[in-house]
């Protein structure tokens, strides 16, 4: 066992603590209408906060893995932007102000988000042995967080659908593109171990079902503070 990886596995534990602190803090803090707009701001941040830290327990840094940083960033965005621009691939919806600066109508960061998501999946989807089979599971934890994600979506400013409906179409596509990027991901030679990548991946579980939760259960702030 090299001095790198006994280095990771020390951080692991304070890092993993950090990372649930921020995420609660961050579904209280988007929650509650007193502090909403401040952590709408911090969003961007949070996200490139927990790919960074992501990236700190990545074991091997060599030019397939930066390939598929890019390649995955690239794609990523220009699809959300093929997306928003034409209403083919996922459906009519437009992104809102929570996640930051803005080109063509698609926030910068959402390529990070979709780096995060694809790395983490694909990490998880690793645990399997065929590269079809680990991108079809790691495809379906894509639309599992999805499939949460956009409950909450609208309400917190991420982004809004045409006549508020999400359309199955997005689901299916967010399955196939996932599918393919988890094929790069498999593909591509460099070494899928992270000691916190499949715990960063049910914190955003974890994130995105406190936001749920919360406003069905506690849709006035006061019922709980």
């Amino acid at each position: 066992m090299d001095a790198s990886f006994l280095r990771r596995n020390r951080l692991k534990t304070p890092v993993l603590i950090f990372l649930v602190l921020v995420h609660v803090a961050g579904a209280l803090g988007l929650w509650h209408p007193d502090s909403r707009a401040i952590f709408q701001l911090l969003v961007p941040f949070s996200l490139l906060l927990s790919l960074g830290l992501v990236l700190i327990f990545h074991t091997e840094w060599n030019s397939a893995f930066f390939l598929f940083l890019i390649l995955t960033y690239l794609l990523g965005f220009l699809v959300e932007w093929a997306g928003v621009s034409t209403g083919v691939i996922f459906g009519s919806y437009h992104y809102d102000h929570a996640l930051g600066f803005k080109y063509a109508e698609v926030p910068l960061v959402i390529g990070i988000n979709w780096v995060l998501l694809i790395y983490c999946s694909g990490v998880i989807g690793g645990l399997f042995r065929s590269n079809t089979v680990r991108s079809f599971i790691g495809a379906l934890l894509m639309v599992c967080i999805d499939f949460l994600i956009e409950p909450v979506a609208m309400k917190y400013g991420f982004w809004s659908w045409k006549n508020d409906a999400v359309p199955l179409q997005n689901y299916l596509a967010w399955f196939v593109f996932s599918f393919v990027l988890l094929q790069i991901f498999f593909r591509l030679k460099f070494r899928k171990i992270n000691l916190i990548a499949p715990l960063v991946y049910f914190l955003q579980l974890l994130f995105f079902t406190m936001l749920f939760l919360l406003s069905w259960f506690f849709p006035e702030p006061g019922s709980l503070f």
